[in-house]
Formats: structure tokens, C-alpha cells, sequence
């Protein structure tokens, strides 16, 4: 009896360690296929890795620009006043550093004190030279974020030099959706640059999509997405997309993709905390619902 009652027990104990082995072992679900413009699936996946990669840049350069009128400075190397920082789950936020004018990422995201909606950005940005190589998306990560973080052009090291990873996460392009056009970044401890221009989504009474959003990215004095419509936002492991009557009453159409909320025109920019400390400086905005637009932008090819 002795011998029986052992064994089961050896037996479920067994059961039991095989069964959480297997819990850990357990990959992940795949990510939904991205989608066209025509919500018709691509061939490649969410973070396909062996999507292929956009072209290098011939001649990638660096674009500094000064403020226009009527532009709002964000940050000019002084201080953080246009910037509050996003709350942490069990402590609060913190701003981040300014070492000799350039500020640093630091702890948690940060967020605008002013809300958005259309609107005109230059951003400059830096891998730090002395940060050691990491393969993929750990290779100094951060985003530039519209629609508190809806949103999001990727910021990461991608030269060809140092670092490889999935097209859709890649530096310049929409993150989960549309990679860029080429890579046109500039070796680590180097300064790159955005500028961006964001058109936010419109939503009916309902919370179905009037106007979807749009980005056109001009990365280092090279155009690397061309007023480029959105499928939905830019969430990690496939985009949440933009709501429609057909989408809701029809699920087939949306290939696994869940809806995003109707959500208000004007929303916080955001600048993502990713674990790196990904430099930044030179940082001012346009308001085009004021009737603005900063001269010297290129919008075309």
C-alpha cells in the first residue's frame, strides 16, 4: 500500500512539474498578419522578422532647424517645463535628466503639458556612442509617441553596422504597421533627425472613424513615410484598429485585430522610456489647427 500511495504520488508530482515546464515552454500566440490600407491581409506578420529590409539611404544627413514663428519650444536644452512625466505603477514619475543641454531618458516616459491634435514636430536624437551593442529591439530603444503614445515613430539604433531587427520596429517607421521607406540612419553617438508631420483621426458621435490617422516622416533630410495612412494605432503585438460599422458587425474582416476607442482629437506627444538613455534635444512643435505650418519642412518627394 505503502509502495502504491508513493508511486501516484511520484506520479502527480511528475504530472505537475511536466505541466508547468510546459506552461513556461509555451510560446507565444503569433502575432495577426498586418494589414493593407484595404483591410486585405499582407504576407507578413506582425514583427515578421523575415520581412525584408527597406533599402539604405544614399546620402542620409542631419537636419537641425530652428524654431519658426509660431512654433512652441519644447525643449531647448534648459529645462523641462514644457514636460510632465507619466506615472509609474507603484511610484510616481520623475522628469528626466539635462546633462550639458541634452536631455536624457530617464526612469519613465514623458509626457506634453499641452494637448495635440495636427501638427508639425523637430525632434533630434542620439544613440549614445559608448552604449554596447544589443541585438534587435534592445539595441537603445525609445519612441516619439502622438495620441499619448497611440502613435508611434519607432526611435532605435538600426545602422547596418550594429543592428538588425524586424522591419516594422525599425527607426523611422510606424511601429507594428509600415516600415520605412529606406534606413537612412546615422552611425551611434551621432545626432539624427526628425521631422514629422501628424494628422490626428477624426471619430463620429458613435466611435466609428470619420478621418484616419496619418504620418509623413522626414528622417535625417530623407522622406521615409509619405503621408502615410494608418490601419490603426501602434500597439506591440499587432495594431488595434481603426472602428467602423462593418468592422464591428463583421469580426472576419478585422484578421485578429481588435478595435481601438474613439478617443479625443487633441492628446498629450509622448516620449517613451524603453530601459535606454536615448538623448534628445532640439525639440519644438507646430499647431497647424492654428493655421501654422513650419517653412522649409519637405511634405514630398
Amino acid at each position: 500500500m505503502f509502495k502504491q500511495h508513493t508511486l501516484i504520488t511520484l506520479l502527480s508530482l511528475g504530472a505537475l512539474v511536466g505541466a508547468s515546464t510546459w506552461a513556461h515552454a509555451a510560446p507565444k500566440p503569433p502575432t495577426p498578419f498586418t494589414l493593407n490600407l484595404d483591410g486585405s491581409p499582407t504576407e507578413w506578420r506582425t514583427h515578421a522578422e523575415e520581412r525584408p529590409q527597406p533599402p539604405l539611404a544614399k546620402d542620409p544627413r542631419f537636419q537641425s532647424r530652428t524654431p519658426p514663428a509660431g512654433a512652441e519650444v519644447l525643449f531647448d536644452g534648459k529645462n523641462l517645463d514644457a514636460w510632465v512625466p507619466a506615472k509609474k505603477r507603484k511610484a510616481p514619475g520623475q522628469l528626466w535628466e539635462i546633462k550639458n543641454g541634452v536631455m536624457v531618458a530617464t526612469g519613465n516616459d514623458l509626457l506634453t503639458k499641452q494637448s495635440y491634435g495636427d501638427a508639425q514636430l523637430h525632434i533630434e536624437w542620439r544613440i549614445p556612442k559608448e552604449r554596447k551593442d544589443h541585438v534587435g529591439q534592445g539595441s537603445t530603444n525609445s519612441g516619439v509617441m502622438f495620441g499619448d503614445g497611440r502613435y508611434e515613430v519607432q526611435v532605435l539604433d538600426v545602422h547596418p553596422d550594429t543592428n538588425k531587427t524586424y522591419p516594422d520596429g525599425m527607426a523611422g517607421g510606424i511601429y507594428a504597421q509600415f516600415p520605412p521607406k529606406f534606413n537612412a540612419a546615422l552611425p551611434k553617438g551621432e545626432w539624427q533627425s526628425y521631422d514629422i508631420t501628424f494628422t490626428a483621426p477624426r471619430f463620429d458621435s458613435n466611435g466609428n472613424t470619420t478621418k484616419r490617422a496619418r504620418f509623413h516622416v522626414v528622417w535625417n533630410n530623407i522622406v521615409v513615410q509619405e503621408d502615410q495612412e494608418l490601419v490603426g494605432d501602434c500597439s506591440w503585438r499587432g495594431s488595434k484598429l481603426f472602428p467602423t460599422e462593418k468592422l464591428r458587425s463583421e469580426a472576419k474582416l478585422r484578421h485578429k485585430h481588435p478595435l481601438l476607442q474613439a478617443h479625443p482629437e487633441r492628446l498629450p506627444l509622448r516620449l517613451q522610456f524603453h530601459g535606454d538613455p536615448v538623448e534628445f534635444r532640439n525639440i519644438w512643435i507646430v499647431d497647424l489647427e492654428k493655421g501654422n505650418e513650419a517653412k522649409g519642412v519637405e511634405r514630398k518627394k
